[in-house]
This record gives C-alpha cells, structure tokens and sequence, in this order.
C-alpha cells in the first residue's frame, strides 16, 4: 500500500537580516498508515519548521520554496489555501504543538476551548457529548473539561491538548516535544497515551523529540536530522542497537545513563543555517572528516538496513 503521508524535497526557508536560513532543506519522509515515526535532533536542527511545513503553518519571513507533500494519492502542498484548511488540516492532519500545554487560553474553561474547534470546523453533533468522549478518549474524567487550565497538571494539560487534536478524527497526528517539560513518570503516560490511540483508532502519529531514547520507546522508525537534513533513517531497533552516521552515534552516547559517570556532550555548535560550511554540514563537529567531507555534501544511501548521508559509507 502507498504510504498515508508523503513528503518529498519539502524546503523551507527564512529570510532574515543576516541572509537565506535554509530550516529545512530538501527533507523527504514518509509515513504509513497505522505507523509512529519519529523525527529526532539537537534543537534548532528543523524539525518543528518540518512539521509546519507539513500543515502548512509557516509564517512570513518564512516560506516554503518547494517540495511536494501527498496525503495518499492527493498532492496537498499547491492545494488553495481554503481547501486546503477546510478539508485536511485538522480534519485529516493535526498536530500538538510544541509547548501547547500551555497555550490554552487562561480565562475559558477547557470544554469551551475543545467546543470552539469543534464549531468552527462545522461539527454537526452534539459539542458537549463529543468533548466527553474526547476526554475519556485521553484518560481523563469528562469533569476536567470543566475546569480552567491553572486548575490542571502539566500532564492533564497535555492530555487535554491532545484530545482537542483529535476533536475532527484526523488520521495522522504530529506530536511536537509533547513530553517536554513533564517529569518523568508523567512523560511515560504520555507516550503509553499515544500507543493506546495508535491501536484503539488507528491514527498514525509523527513523534518529535531530541530525547532519542524516549524516541526508542514508541516508534517503529526514525528520521535522524541534522541543520535542515535528513541524515540518518532507519527502523528504531535498528538505530539504537547499530547508529552509523557520526551524528547519530553521538546521540546515542549522549543519553543519560546511571552506569556513566559523566553525560557525554556532542563537541561544538551546529552551523548557522544562513552560512553552511562547504561540504557535510557535520564537518566541524564530526570525529571522523576527510578532505572529501569538506568539499562535497553527501546524500542518503542505503547501508544494511538504513539509508545513511555519509562519506565514511563510500
């Protein structure tokens, strides 16, 4: 079957003072129906502009610059804008933003917040009876929805966030860092949260994070990316047990862990985006460059059972 979201060459781009930021460049994914992928990297690396990019979301000084996104069969990227608001975003694609337990408002009660989705997007059922299922559907007690936001837990907020992304039955959720910020035994709610839908609704989910090792416990595949690239992507398991670029090795040796003394860091910044070195855009930070590294950038190829861009790989 072909896959439920794809996204080919997307590139979007930033003018800013200081020149073109190229956030996210020629980036290609895919996602099956019933599938979590995960997007993982350092911040600043491209991942939350990928997602607006996905639902179209970029605002001035950005623009997308090209690229394809399709949605089964149906290119949706050059949609109008009208259709394309009325018939995909939120109904067919959602998303939990990055911070959003915070961004409900503070002075209407979560049931009214969810009830205002739910209207303005035409809901021809009872709006009440709907924001109840929503909050079962999450966990929680369809009596959290009548309480303001300071009323509820970083997690309920969360949960109550996700349930309001779901409001319209999309098929494909992005979950933007929606683990941030949360301690850890609310974090494994959450993830646990997201696997219940995936089986009990069949949603597919896109899970964004820089905590690779959170990332490990949900997903069946990973994109690794670097400053606006793909990297590295291959099956989670695969990723975890054997990483092959550099960059992913090096995350990998970043994760916390109770045996290490000490948290190896990742040596150096990413480049500015506005003024990419020549070549690899790892070259200053990569244990491993060679003059070719410096001189030519490489693409994917696939390796075993990954698909690597990396000099080391021939």
């Amino acid at each position: 079957m072909p896959p439920l979201l794809r996204v080919e060459g997307l590139k979007v781009y930033f003018h800013m003072p200081r020149g073109l930021v190229r956030a996210v460049d020629e980036v290609s994914i895919y996602l099956n129906k019933g599938e979590i992928i995960g997007i993982a990297g350092e911040s600043g690396s491209g991942k939350s502009t990928l997602a607006l990019g996905i639902m179209r979301l970029i605002m001035p000084p950005g623009f997308i610059e090209g690229g394809n996104i399709y949605f089964e069969d149906t290119e949706v990227l050059h949609l109008p804008e009208k259709v394309f608001n009325s018939e995909y975003r939120w109904k067919r694609i959602a998303m939990v933003f990055q911070g959003s337990m915070n961004g409900f408002t503070p002075v209407y009660k979560i049931r009214d917040q969810i009830k205002e989705v739910l209207e303005v997007h035409g809901y021809g059922g009872d709006p009440d009876q709907r924001v109840n299922e929503l909050m079962k559907m999450v966990n929680l007690d369809p009596s959290i929805a009548d309480r303001y936001p300071h009323e509820l837990s970083g997690g309920q907020k969360q949960r109550a966030f996700i349930a309001m992304a779901l409001a319209l039955n999309p098929r494909v959720l992005i979950a933007d860092e929606p683990t941030t910020a949360l301690d850890v035994i609310t974090q494994t709610h959450i993830i646990n949260l997201l696997k219940q839908l995936r089986k009990e609704l069949g949603i597919s989910i896109i899970f964004i994070t820089h905590d690779i090792a959170l990332m490990s416990m949900i997903t069946d595949r990973m994109y690794i990316m670097y400053a606006g690239r793909i990297v590295e992507h291959a099956d989670a398991a695969d990723i975890v047990r054997k990483p092959k670029h550099p960059y992913t090795k090096l995350l990998m040796e970043a994760v916390p862990d109770p045996s290490k003394e000490y948290i190896k860091g990742i040596p150096g910044f990413m480049p500015d985006l506005a003024r990419l070195p020549p070549g690899c855009r790892f070259q200053t930070r990569c244990p491993f460059v060679m003059d070719i590294c410096k001189r030519e950038e490489p693409r994917l190829k696939r390796v075993e059972n990954s698909e690597v861009a990396c000099w080391l790989y021939g």
